[in-house]
């Protein structure tokens, strides 16, 4: 019988073996889940022996893994911006890109508008109207998914999260009209499908092949999800309001054209750790004043 330790160990010497990049903590995610234990608790129990039957757990993942399963369908959560998320294949991964969507919209609303109403489209997991609900103890927000078992998992998410008296989740679709009484909001944020669809079959196999396409498929040239919501969703913003979306390499110019093409009163992006441009906001113009106010 091996300890937690031994065990831990030996996973991550065959992800290493096989090429697994993150074979250290993929290991330790695998190990944890086949115990039942988060990873804190697994560091506390390294020299405790394990059984015989979570011994078998984690060959079985490992197994998955090294089939090219995601590590975070094998185990079911993931986090995001610090919080535990729940995923499922209905759902994305989250990704560390998307973060700096969340700090965009905190860096925007801090200091003008703490308790903001936020609109959360393709909201998939759920993990942004989290994330800015965990940050900004004062914002409401809605999240708006046109998959019903995402929005489950979204739901799952905000409870996870004690967010359920301030996170609304909906199901409506982000390229069509929006439901009749949504109301206003301050700010729209939205990370929507943006991979070409010729993309699609280029994609690394544990994406393409595990991760919802309907959630990656951004139409013929990527944009269409980008169209479909200024179109249809920018009435939805207040006077002075924002507009929040990540978008693609190479797509940052085209989305800012878009934006101001829409009548919005200027459009600026902002840049990721390796300098792509990742987030494009919008401005629209303060009725009250009719002059832009800035970011």
């Amino acid at each position: 019988m091996k300890t937690y330790n031994e065990l831990y160990l030996s996973t991550r010497n065959i992800l290493r073996q096989r090429g697994v990049e993150g074979f250290n903590l993929e290991a330790r995610l695998l190990v944890a889940q086949a115990a039942g234990k988060t990873t804190s608790e697994l560091l506390r129990d390294m020299n405790l022996y394990t059984t015989d039957a979570v011994e078998q757990k984690v060959l079985d993942y490992t197994a998955r893994r090294l089939r090219g399963e995601p590590v975070a369908y094998i185990t079911g959560l993931w986090e995001f911006y610090g919080l535990p998320m729940i995923v499922t294949p209905d759902v994305l991964i989250p990704r560390m890109d998307t973060e700096l969507l969340v700090d965009t919209a905190k860096t925007l609303l801090t200091g003008r508008k703490m308790d903001a109403r936020v609109l959360d489209l393709c909201c998939g997991s759920g993990c942004i109207a989290c994330a800015i609900g965990h940050e900004m103890p004062a914002t409401r927000l809605v999240a708006v998914d046109i998959s019903a078992s995402a929005l489950e998992v979204c739901r799952r998410n905000v409870a996870l999260n004690r967010l359920i008296s301030r996170v609304i989740c909906m199901q409506a679709d982000a390229v069509s009209s929006p439901p009749l009484s949504m109301g206003k909001f301050d700010m729209i944020v939205s990370n929507p499908p943006y991979i070409e669809s010729t993309e699609i079959l280029t994609l690394d196999p544990s994406v393409r092949d595990y991760e919802p396409i309907w959630a990656l498929d951004g139409g013929e040239d990527g944009l269409r999800f980008y169209r479909g919501i200024l179109k249809y969703w920018r009435s939805l913003l207040k006077p002075g309001g924002w507009l929040l979306f990540e978008v693609g390499e190479g797509q940052a110019e085209a989305v800012k054209e878009m934006i101001l093409s829409a009548g919005f009163a200027a459009a600026d992006t902002r840049r990721d750790t390796l300098g792509v441009d990742r987030v494009v906001i919008g401005k629209m113009y303060d009725a009250d004043s009719e002059l832009y106010t800035g970011f």
